[in-house]
């Protein structure tokens, strides 16, 4: 999708059900690519303007942008560049500064590109992030349309089947996101023990109440946590 403008533009869910508690960590990002144009040499390209990560994850927002080597038989230089979610006092405020963001965010910018990290995302980090650079040149600020909107979401467990059996609880847990793409493959634990050869999003297996269940998507196996 082209847009043109004229101006710059893994968590812990707990689900108790009969005799069993689901316990989830999971980190991942989704990105896509949407590209933004910008219009008398002025311009922005962000990567996507959706993003949707799970918590605890870290996720990297993307933009280049151009402006004019000289106006006005000036040289344009850029000796600020930031990124924002929100005004204070008719003024942007720098993730840098926001004390939202304290440690947790980094900006990568060489030449007219510029990367913002943001690590450990929360729920609360869910707007849109819109990049800003000034410039040397007479009212040279321009802000990014539309911006990047990011959603951070938990992971959701269902147990979609149970039936007891002689006091224990036979059930179908199944680890889902709408952050999540099809066909990733996935690593179930149960009591702190990898199972083998289980890779599916679904898992089925007899339950007392003193067993714990959880499970990673592979490549993020670092963020299996059991409480």
């Amino acid at each position: 999708m082209v847009i043109s403008c004229y101006c710059w533009c893994y968590d812990t869910i707990s689900l108790n059900c009969l005799l069993t508690e689901v316990t989830v960590i999971v980190v991942s990002a989704v990105l896509c690519v949407t590209v933004i144009h910008g219009q008398n040499n002025w311009g922005v390209t962000y990567t996507d303007t959706h993003i949707c990560v799970l918590e605890g994850s870290t996720v990297d927002i993307y933009c280049t942008y151009t402006y004019p080597s000289r106006i006005n038989g000036r040289s344009t230089t850029v000796p600020n560049t930031l990124w924002f979610t929100k005004w204070k006092v008719n003024a942007p405020v720098d993730l840098r500064t926001d004390p939202d963001y304290t440690g947790r965010v980094e900006y990568y910018c060489p030449d007219k590109v510029c990367t913002l990290r943001i690590r450990d995302v929360r729920q609360r980090d869910s707007a849109v992030y819109k990049f800003r650079f000034i410039t040397n040149q007479p009212g040279g600020r321009y802000t990014g349309e539309p911006g990047v909107t990011l959603s951070v979401t938990d992971l959701q467990v269902q147990v979609t089947r149970s039936k007891m059996y002689h006091g224990s609880t036979w059930a179908d847990v199944t680890c889902q996101s709408s952050c999540l793409p099809d066909r990733l493959s996935y690593i179930w634990y149960k009591n702190g023990q990898k199972i083998q050869r289980q890779s599916t999003s679904s898992y089925a297996d007899y339950f007392t109440s003193a067993d714990s269940i959880s499970c990673a998507v592979k490549g993020h196996e670092k963020s299996y946590i059991v409480r």
